[in-house]
């Protein structure tokens, strides 16, 4: 079993930034790829960032590739979203989730969610 829970969310202006945060628990969290998803009102779950805990594989959205950047703190079994110049239209429940499957962008290879963290930007 794997354990997540994501911190960091918050109501921020258009143009900010925010750090979220994943921290991972259990005894094999550390064989999963972590992945970071958001979901907003009336949409479906939209896959942001993947990172092995090594930090030496990452695949991004096209969507956010260039303002988000993940990163992974294998000592501190924590994952991190880097959100810059953020928009109206990031305002979403964010998730963290982790998979076995390896370079999956599907939500369903997905075997582990956190509760998700509130993001809302303001114009």
């Amino acid at each position: 079993q794997v354990q997540l829970l994501e911190s960091g969310g918050g109501l921020v202006q258009a143009g900010s930034s925010l750090r979220l945060a994943c921290a991972a628990s259990g005894r094999t969290f550390r064989r999963h790829i972590l992945a970071w998803f958001r979901q907003a009102p009336g949409k479906g779950r939209e896959f942001l960032a993947a990172i092995t805990w090594s930090g030496g594989w990452t695949n991004y959205a096209a969507s956010v590739k260039g303002r988000f950047t993940i990163s992974s703190d294998n000592g501190k079994g924590t994952v991190y979203l880097q959100m810059n110049s953020l928009k109206p239209e990031d305002t979403a429940l964010y998730y963290c989730a982790a998979t076995i499957t390896s370079s999956s962008r599907d939500y369903r290879d997905y075997d582990f969610w956190g509760q998700g963290t509130q993001v809302t930007v303001s114009s």
